[in-house]
């Protein structure tokens, strides 16, 4: 026991040196400064770069907003059955590869709503409709010295996007502010030999071979073209366009060339939360922002993801190394080998049964019946109260006295037991027939000598 408590005691002492240890080593990671060259989109960062603002408004708006920390594939499922808005917000963390950018634009074609809001997006997601190209272009470079929470910063010498046609995406707004390092979005149109021809609305109607460096606001398909409608133009800053959409199958593209506009830093200005809310809220079902391309998704155990960055995990680890350490140096000894502690596993009844058969192979029947008719004479001697000795008529007659045995009876079965012990000839099948009337006399009188003799073998035991 004194060995068990000092094996005890060294465990605890190691495990609180293991705690000190991590506790004095550990170094909490300060928080990186944000900026717009490494921006954080997440719907959970609450920085300036974040969408944090915007999706706690749209939830307790009464709007149905999710999460999606999922692969964006699984909107083909029946989990994406409900969505009706996927929202990717920035040049997400993990990059969007070949087969998830298929999987959405085909969820887009069965109806749904996919709303991108990046300075660059993903080429993968921008799909001609038609004959119509769509690509962005910066207009400034974003760089450290910019603060993005300070919104003097952001916006100098900007001028404000307005509304270039009354849409359901312009639907009260006036103006909104966007950052200075907003993109322009360009849309043309690709002819059979190649070329790009951009539609411009203050030339509407020209020919073909009139082109421009950009489009403009209001751009529609001329009389008599059979190629699918252009995309439709609802916000610019000048003749730079800023959010525009277009079909793709049974849904739309929406492109949103500026995340300042909702992102934390900026969704307070001028109407700026009420284009968000437009832009995501046109279509029905239910809105998702992406963050399995934020580096949110569902590919980490929820305990891990709840303890990662503090030295819980570390403490943990360490002490399963110690608990198998200890559980090794336990199964191993380092000293000579003890034998085996030798049990006896022999029944208590082992010893009758071997007896038991000696006396059959050995035809000792009389010795079978001293046995059990020794310890019967003896009972029934002190049922009928005289001593051991006493002649069997006597012993027969008194005990005949107290029960309903008769006398006769009871006294030739002692007869013939005794003539067996004292070598008179016996037959198995007459053995049988002498023990089987012996414990009918028991059983008669009550005696129940093979119980007694049970809690007496138990006792010794």
């Amino acid at each position: 026991m004194r060995q068990r408590l000092l094996i005890i005691l060294m465990f605890v002492l190691a495990v609180v040196v293991l705690i000190a240890i991590n506790s004095f080593a550990y170094v909490q990671k300060e928080d990186r400064q944000e900026s717009e060259t490494a921006p954080n989109r997440s719907s959970y960062n609450a920085g300036a770069t974040g969408m944090r603002a915007f999706y706690d408004l749209l939830s307790e708006s009464g709007y149905k907003v999710t999460r999606w920390r999922e692969p964006s594939t699984k909107l083909l499922g029946s989990s994406g059955e409900k969505v009706g808005t996927f929202i990717i917000v920035g040049r997400p963390a993990l990059s969007i590869d070949e087969d998830e950018a298929k999987g959405l634009l085909l969820w887009v074609e069965h109806g749904g709503r996919l709303v991108l809001i990046d300075r660059r997006p993903n080429e993968s997601l921008l799909p001609r409709s038609g004959n119509w190209e769509i690509t962005t272009e910066f207009i400034g470079y974003p760089n450290f010295n910019i603060d993005p929470a300070d919104q003097q910063q952001m916006t100098q010498d900007v001028k404000a996007a307005r509304p270039t046609q009354p849409t359901p995406l312009t639907r009260g707004i006036e103006a909104v502010m966007p950052s200075r390092f907003y993109s322009e979005i360009k849309f043309s149109r690709v002819t059979k030999t190649g070329a790009k021809v951009a539609k411009n609305a203050n030339v509407f109607g020209g020919s073909d071979d009139e082109q421009s460096s950009s489009s403009s606001p209001g751009s529609k398909s001329e009389p008599g073209d059979s190629t699918p409608p252009a995309p439709v133009v609802h916000l610019s800053v000048g003749d730079k366009n800023v959010l525009l959409d277009y079909p793709h199958g049974r849904g739309r593209i929406v492109i949103l060339s500026d995340p300042f506009i909702v992102a934390n830093g900026g969704i307070n200005l001028q109407d700026n939360l009420q284009l968000g809310i437009n832009v995501v809220t046109t279509n029905n079902g239910l809105i998702a922002f992406d963050e399995f391309h934020q580096g949110r998704g569902n590919t980490h155990n929820a305990f891990v993801n709840y303890f990662s960055g503090t030295p819980i995990l570390a403490i943990g680890g360490q002490l399963a190394l110690l608990l198998i350490l200890i559980l090794w140096t336990r199964g191993r000894r380092f000293a000579r080998s003890l034998p085996l502690a030798r049990v006896d596993r022999r029944s208590t009844l082992e010893f009758v049964a071997s007896m038991a058969e000696l006396q059959e192979r050995a035809r000792a029947f009389d010795l079978a019946i001293e046995n059990i008719y020794g310890r019967t004479r003896r009972v029934l001697a002190r049922y009928a109260g005289v001593d051991y000795n006493t002649p069997r008529a006597e012993i027969a007659a008194r005990v005949a006295a107290r029960s309903s045995l008769e006398a006769h009876s009871l006294e030739t079965l002692m007869r013939q037991s005794e003539d067996a012990i004292n070598g008179a000839p016996i037959t198995e099948r007459q053995s049988i027939q002498l023990v089987k009337r012996l414990r009918e006399v028991e059983n008669a009188l009550g005696l129940r000598i093979r119980s007694r003799q049970a809690k007496q073998t138990a006792q010794n035991i």
